[in-house]
């Protein structure tokens, strides 16, 4: 996996916050987005479930992948988006950042990169 995850990991999990965003009211369209996102990392689009809370109050949902997931969740009132991207195997999940982007139009956006299923140093 190429950027800046270089000591093996079992999965690589990207934590994104978008500001300013916009198109945090229907879910219909962030399907697709998702599974862009999923597959401009490499992954394996299993299933992707969203749901409306109606009344233009944002929406949740979860695109299930082989490699794990890519979840979001929208406050609309407040600009905001929180994405979690969790891939494992050869995918990149940095590289989902582009169709998200693309799509949400955030103003400004906030990025936590965590190596998950490190083993422990044996002493």
């Amino acid at each position: 996996m190429n950027g800046p995850f270089t000591a093996p990991a079992l999965g690589h999990h990207i934590l994104v916050d978008f500001w300013g965003a916009d198109h945090l009211h229907d879910p219909r369209p962030a399907a697709d987005v998702l599974r862009r996102a999923a597959q401009s990392a490499g992954a394996t689009v299993l299933e992707v479930n969203l749901h409306d809370f109606g009344d233009r109050a944002g929406f949740t949902g979860v695109a299930l992948l082989a490699e794990s997931h890519i979840s979001i969740h929208t406050w609309p009132e407040h600009g905001y988006a929180a994405i979690d991207i969790f891939m494992c195997g050869d995918c990149d999940p940095l590289l989902s950042l582009a169709p998200l982007r693309a799509y949400f139009q955030p103003e400004s956006e906030q990025i936590k990169q965590l190596k998950r299923g490190l083993a422990p140093a044996v002493t």
